[in-house]
């Protein structure tokens, strides 16, 4: 938060400038005033444009728009006074302009804006009835002046907002990075809590089915019975204990299965797990029925897909001894191209007596779906799907699994697309400062070329005017008083000279005559005579030469 003091010093600073802005661009208008000859009126050709300036430049702060029109107002007075040194402030128009786009981003504002300046000065034009070379400037200079500066602050703008936006993504990098760090340890303890959860788990289950079991054997002594229910409950609140302690170690992990992208790949016991052939043995002497086929010559797997294939027939026995005690299993490993199927599905439990049920090892369904989720996560880790749904009264679980897993497959690099489809928030913002960029480029290029066509046409617009309204000295001196109007037509220019100035218009005429003006040359540069003929009627009653002005440009 900044200080009053800051605040103080940063308005001294910032009118400090727009006094050193003023100053520049009044010594600008001074400077071309003096050069004129300071002919005309101060009031209208100095003191009121510098007048204007002092509100535009400090208004432009927080009204860039409105000092643009100030601006313009002032290159206007041009239109208004031809003695009026209008010229040297389009420089001030300039700057104004370019101001507009380095301080405001509103578009369709800016060119509501333009549209309006140029409006008003070609009213102005027309009110007036000004010369050629003042249409050319309202056509031509002031669209520059406004439109090529304009462009230039916006791209001053937007590199601007480059930088600071580099500098918020290397602060959130930094943050990023240290958020990263703290995620380490969750991760850690994470995979602690899937360890637990596959191994430990599953061990107490069977634990506990065969003290279930064996509960019910009637070989046994009414002290035995009770010993082994002592034993079945002691296991019992084990499991319980065992969820417990991976709740709390769960805290904190990056998804609701608790196995993020490092747990299976930071897991060290990956290429020493035991064959699925061995946990199925191990099953089937707690009593359940276990059918396991493998249909398929088995490539070279990773050490990774193969404890994966291990954990789904793990994941899967557990939840059928839990779920559906007493029902028959079958699993089905195949191994077909560079992958491999394994389809684990119990059926409905038999009907009859069962025994008590199990506590749920610690993430299984009950407590959350963890079980599931958490095998699914690792699935997903290596490029596989799983698919688990009841089916036919029972329940089935599929999981596809390539047999090697790229470098690049568990996770997803920055910009590129994640497991979603959708792409990252940097390189959404990639793309669409590409978009913006190519936009600015495209408008760079356009907008120089939009202008040069309209210096062309005004210019040629111009030229045609000064050519059409031109009497060639020789077809004037073949002019003879007393001729017919219509014999002079072969002659005379398809068009009159319309911007005759005001002191050569005052000259006097004939009485009784109506005269028309031409050009003695079509030269915007160089000075040019002007011809006229006074008519009497239709008859050719006098012609003169009056000496011209230079065409002065505004």
């Amino acid at each position: 938060m900044r200080t009053p003091r800051a605040l103080a010093a940063g308005g001294t600073g910032s009118a400090v400038r727009d006094a050193a802005l003023w100053a520049a661009l009044a010594g600008v208008g001074v400077f071309a005033y003096q050069e004129r000859g300071a002919d005309g009126s101060p009031l209208l050709a100095l003191v009121l444009p510098l007048l204007i300036l002092a509100v535009a430049v400090p208004g432009s702060r927080k009204r860039p728009g409105a000092a643009v029109f100030l601006a313009n107002a002032v290159c206007a007075l041009g239109l208004a006074d031809p003695i009026a040194t209008a010229s040297p402030y389009l420089a001030a128009l300039a700057v104004l302009t370019y101001l507009l786009g380095v301080r405001s981003a509103r578009t369709g504002a800016a060119l509501l804006l333009f549209g309006s300046c140029a409006a008003v000065d070609l009213a102005l034009c027309v009110l007036l009835g000004v010369g050629p070379v003042y249409w050319f400037y309202a056509l031509s200079m002031i669209p520059s002046a406004l439109l090529l500066p304009w462009l230039a602050g916006r791209y001053r703008r937007a590199r601007l907002a480059l930088v600071r936006g580099g500098w918020e993504r290397a602060r959130g990098l930094e943050q990023r990075q240290r958020f990263v760090a703290e995620q380490a340890r969750l991760r850690e303890r994470t995979r602690i809590a899937a360890d637990m959860h596959d191994s430990l788990g599953h061990e107490l289950s069977l634990i506990a089915l065969r003290a279930g079991a064996l509960e019910l054997s009637p070989t046994l002594s009414g002290q035995d019975r009770a010993d082994l229910a002592v034993l079945r409950a002691a296991v019992s609140d084990a499991v319980g204990h065992l969820r417990d302690t991976i709740g709390v170690v769960r805290e904190g992990s990056d998804g609701p299965g608790g196995c993020d992208s490092s747990g299976p790949q930071a897991d060290p016991t990956a290429s020493s797990v035991e064959p699925v052939e061995e946990l199925v043995a191990r099953v089937r002497e707690s009593g359940v029925t276990v059918d396991l086929r493998r249909e398929g010559a088995a490539g070279a797997l990773s050490p990774l897909v193969d404890r994966t294939a291990y954990r789904v027939v793990q994941e899967s026995l557990t939840n059928a001894i839990k779920h559906a005690p007493g029902a028959a299993v079958r699993i089905r490993i195949v191994h077909r191209g560079a992958r491999t199927e394994v389809r684990v599905a119990n059926s409905a439990p038999p009907a009859g007596p069962a025994p008590a049920p199990v506590p749920a090892p610690a993430g299984a369904r009950d407590s959350g779906h963890q079980g599931l989720t958490g095998l699914h996560e690792r699935v997903r880790l290596i490029g596989g799907t799983l698919h688990a749904a009841p089916r036919r009264g029972g329940f089935e679980v599929l999981a596809t699994l390539p047999d090697q897993v790229g470098p690049r497959q568990p996770g997803t690099a920055e910009g590129f697309p994640d497991d979603t489809g959708t792409a990252s928030e940097s390189a959404r913002r990639l793309a669409a400062a590409r978009r913006s960029t190519r936009r600015r480029f495209a408008v760079a290029i356009a907008a120089p070329a939009g202008l040069g066509l309209l210096f062309l046409g005004s210019a040629a617009y111009l030229a045609h005017q000064l050519t059409a309204c031109v009497l060639r000295p020789a077809d004037f001196a073949d002019l003879r008083p007393g001729q017919e109007r219509t014999e002079l037509a072969r002659l005379l220019p398809d068009r009159e000279f319309r911007y005759v100035p005001d002191a050569v218009k005052a000259l006097p005429a004939p009485p009784g005559t109506v005269c028309a003006y031409y050009r003695s040359n079509g030269s915007l540069l160089d000075q040019a005579d002007v011809y006229r003929l006074c008519y009497a009627g239709s008859r050719l009653a006098a012609k003169d030469v009056l000496p011209g002005r230079p065409l002065t440009t505004p």
